[in-house]
């Protein structure tokens, strides 16, 4: 494999000095070749938050830059004018600063060292606002400017009890209930939100005393709270449930916050949006039980228990991420309908604070909502982004229920805010081929093939000129049970017809995330592809974006109709596309897409002459007990192992676990896990890499003591891709 060296004047980030040599050392990056490789990845900058100036003039936005000298990343604050014009960097200091908001057209916050900061547009006059000792993990200021959200950690000791104060030094966790881990910590601390107001100095905890977070872990950030428009009221999410409660449930729900009366026992100052209860009185709030008394079984899916059983207005699944509408009157939000399944359709509700009645907006699209904002325009009252065949495009619905698909692009949309001209939209796009860069999109409701989409960043620029980018298409094969599945191919740069590539079956995680035009700095289809292999990624049963009742199979059925489209989408291309080598075909995937590979591994009938599994369940009984969310093995298993009346799903999902199948195993295999991934337990990575070497089979493990069910640090990451493909080559190209 030929590896790009990357030449460099400095380090793209040279963390002890100035940063203020950041765009000359972009303008030095130069490439010895023109495919991308892993150096070549980690030179990218990487786009996060932005926002708009409350005129609509200006936009800030933040950018990661990685060395993987130092190992770690710095996050820079940019200005631009709305059309992308006058890029001006606004950072000199060493400290990453993150998270802009504008306070007024000439003036924004961010985020440094832990606290809030504010300064000119041109970087001038720099102000602390914030003293906590470091403690600020986000925040969110009202529309008044007068008071601010602050999110801190506070002590936690529901599940791990606090240590003996005269044993400082004890390293022991005496554990007494569920969810005492989570994605990659334990739970020792939980967030809370803060509301300080700036002219008193004065700051209280709106969730003082509570047992409960917010925002929810493990991903959940300020997106979960919401000021009203006139700055009396904070909408925010929680899961008022704790240990065993919490583990098995995904009942969460929005509350309305009474700023000025300050007393969350008050059914007056704190609405229950979903349900109308209390805060924490809720009749889903106190799981395992039910309202009346009847306990619920956690050791079974509640699929079919009397949770899901209630009136589908009482708001039982994921209810998150609330938005108010300009004029204050309605609360918008993303809910799930049923509880334990962190996989349901995701719709949007809307909440009319007048008349207490709610409204779900998107029933007519079969598939998720996953961002969405308010709009101004009298014939379309929201926009948002989901994913439909492959895709990630821009919709519109207004109240009458009627939608419009505003963008039609071989493209992932996201991160939705509107430009305050009320006109248009400030989103980020990427593909296959393309990094995440901003873009102002012109909606047009009437006449959707008007909408006008135009790109304000070029991030990367400067290294992508130098690559080859390969093609993309889209092909449909019939499945075994006779339906139309979609899968992507991807082609080499350079690609030749008239020659043979080796080619890589690509397995989806989830298992019910969508194989859309996702840019990854991981699992990236370009480098895949500049390493001279042709990439072949199904949009299999189970992944969203082709109808609920295609995605809803494979729960409880791992590895049946999912795992013949598997087959179906690599002997299609294998025997139908001429420049795919059916001698050299190789199998990789993460997470469910590992444990897709490890049960492949013993049912490919010669097919694949080596298999990459990242981070994937191996053994699905000690799976059911090692994770830490029992939600998801009860909702995709339906019963812990140790029942005697398992359910005929149950039964086969448990007879059909990939160690049973370690007998078959004949073909070479590299397993890679991450030591706090808590999700899918290291053990499993553990038991397959150690099946393999005692059946003989060569195998390799890439272990990562530091990374959880990703790998973020920068030389973990490269040292993953040069792993990644020197087995590849190993197996595929000699």
């Amino acid at each position: 494999m030929r590896r790009v060296m990357i030449l460099l004047t400095a380090i793209i980030l040279a963390f002890g000095s100035t940063l203020a040599q950041t765009m000359i050392q972009k303008n030095n990056i130069r490439l010895s070749s023109d495919l991308m490789t892993p150096e070549a990845l980690w030179a990218m900058g990487r786009i996060g938050g932005y926002a708009a100036s409350p005129d609509g003039k200006h936009i800030a936005y933040q950018v990661a830059y990685y060395s993987v000298k130092e190992n770690k990343s710095h996050h820079i604050l940019y200005m631009m004018d709305a059309d992308g014009k006058n890029q001006k960097q606004l950072t000199t200091s060493t400290k990453s600063e993150t998270d802009a908001a504008w306070l007024s057209n000439d003036r924004i916050a961010f985020c440094t060292g832990g606290e809030v900061w504010s300064m000119n547009i041109d970087g001038t006059d720099r102000k602390q606002l914030s003293n906590t000792n470091g403690e600020v993990e986000g925040y969110l200021f009202s529309p008044d400017k007068k008071k601010v959200i602050l999110i801190k950690s506070i002590p936690y000791h529901g599940s791990i009890q606090k240590n003996p104060d005269d044993l400082p030094k004890a390293s022991g966790r005496l554990i007494t209930d569920l969810m005492y881990r989570h994605w990659d910590h334990y739970v020792e601390s939980i967030q809370h939100p803060f509301v300080f107001d700036i002219d008193s100095g004065e700051m209280f905890d709106i969730l003082e005393g509570e047992p409960y977070e917010c925002p929810m872990q493990p991903f959940g950030g300020v997106e979960q709270l919401a000021w009203s428009p006139d700055s009396k009221y904070i909408a925010f999410t929680c899961r008022t449930k704790t240990g065993l409660a919490y583990s098995i449930s995904t009942d969460s729900d929005i509350f309305l916050y009474d700023v000025e009366a300050r007393d969350l026992n008050s059914y007056e100052h704190t609405r229950n949006l979903c349900n109308g209860g209390e805060f924490g009185i809720n009749s889903c709030a106190s799981m395992p039980y039910h309202g009346d008394g009847k306990q619920l079984d956690p050791t079974k899916t509640l699929k079919n228990q009397r949770i899901n059983q209630m009136d589908k207005d009482m708001n039982v699944g994921y209810d998150q991420n609330p938005k108010f509408s300009p004029d204050g009157r309605f609360v918008a939000w993303l809910s799930m309908e049923r509880d334990g399944y962190e996989s349901d359709r995701q719709r949007l509700c809307c909440y009319d604070l007048q008349t207490n009645e709610k409204k779900y907006l998107t029933e007519s699209f079969d598939s998720n909502v996953d961002d969405f904002c308010w709009s101004d325009n009298k014939d379309a009252l929201i926009y948002f982004i989901g994913v439909w065949h492959g895709t990630e495009n821009l919709y519109a619905i207004n109240w009458k229920g009627e939608l419009k698909q505003l963008t039609n692009d071989w493209a992932d949309f996201g991160s939705l805010q509107m430009l305050n001209n009320k006109k248009q939209i400030l989103a980020e796009r990427h593909d296959y081929m393309n990094a995440a860069d901003l873009y102002v999109i012109t909606p047009n409701f009437k006449k959707p093939e008007k909408t006008d989409v135009k790109q304000i960043t070029q991030e990367n620029k400067h290294i992508f000129d130098q690559l080859a980018k390969g093609k993309i298409q889209q092909r449909w094969v019939k499945t075994t049970d006779g339906k139309d599945m979609m899968y992507w191919v991807i082609l080499p740069p350079h690609f030749d017809d008239t020659k043979k590539y080796p080619t890589l079956l690509f397995c989806e995680g989830g298992p019910q995330s969508p194989v859309s035009q996702f840019w990854s700095y991981r699992w990236n289809f370009m480098i895949m592809a500049s390493q001279g292999y042709v990439v072949v990624a199904p949009n299999r049963h189970g992944l969203p974006g082709f109808g609920s009742e295609w995605c809803e199979e494979i729960s409880g059925d791992w590895t049946g109709q999912c795992m013949d489209d598997y087959l179906t989408a690599i002997d299609d291309a294998a025997n139908n596309l001429p420049y795919v080598d059916k001698d050299r075909l190789g199998c990789v995937g993460a997470s469910f897409g590992g444990f897709s590979v490890y049960y492949l591994a013993g049912h490919h009938d010669k097919r694949f002459k080596c298999f990459i599994a990242h981070d994937g369940a191996f053994n699905l009984e000690s799976m059911y007990t090692d994770t830490e969310e029992v939600w998801f093995s009860n909702w995709e298993y339906e019963d812990a192992f140790w029942n005697k009346d398992l359910s005929p799903n149950a039964k086969k999902t448990y007879d059909n676990s990939p160690h049973r199948f370690v007998d078959k195993w004949d073909t070479p295999i590299l397993c890679i896990h991450g030591e706090l991934d808590y999700r899918i337990n290291a053990n499993q990575g553990f038991g397959a890499f150690n099946a393999a070497k005692l059946k003989g089979i060569p195998a390799e493990l890439l272990l990562f003591p530091d990374e959880n069910h990703w790998v973020l640090k920068p030389q973990n990451g490269i040292l993953w891709q040069r792993t990644f493909f020197n087995w590849l080559d190993r197996w595929l190209k000699q």
